[in-house]
């Protein structure tokens, strides 16, 4: 998995060579247009030179590379952002940190330089109280 922290030139790569592909294609136009590339490539036809067919063509080109390129930036900045979530292991509560799943206490320690304390929130605290009336009416009961 490519990790935007780790590789910071991948999402310019994308967008260069998005660029470059649209560029490619306002070229061949333009190409077309001054050299009459569908004659030279299908044959001896006769050739008008058409500018504002071609210039539409071209605003259309970039019109569409303005839209591709935007939608790209977005996506690639919300992978930018799923990538920087802190992954937790469900079953051991382990952190991944630097490709290493260490105890949430130490990557406090480490990240945040953080002493951390263990307690127990509310809705807890009623799940084990319950829990523990249960087993003492259990216990009572045999």
């Amino acid at each position: 998995m490519l990790l935007f922290m780790e590789k910071e030139a991948w999402p310019g790569k994308v967008l260069v060579y998005q660029a470059l592909g649209f560029l490619a294609i306002i070229a061949v136009c333009l190409l077309d247009e001054v050299v009459g590339l569908s004659s030279l490539i299908l044959g001896n036809q006769s050739y008008i030179c058409n500018f504002r067919e071609t210039i539409i063509k071209m605003v259309i080109v970039l019109g569409v590379w303005l839209l591709v390129g935007g939608s790209t930036r977005r996506v690639l900045a919300h992978m930018r952002y799923l990538e920087g979530l802190m992954k937790v292991c469900a079953w051991c509560h382990r952190v991944e940190h630097k490709g290493d799943w260490i105890p949430v206490e130490r990557f406090f320690q480490q990240s945040f330089d953080t002493p951390t304390s263990h307690g127990i929130c509310r809705e807890c605290l009623e799940k084990e109280k319950h829990a523990l009336e249960q087993a003492r009416e259990i216990a009572i009961g045999q």
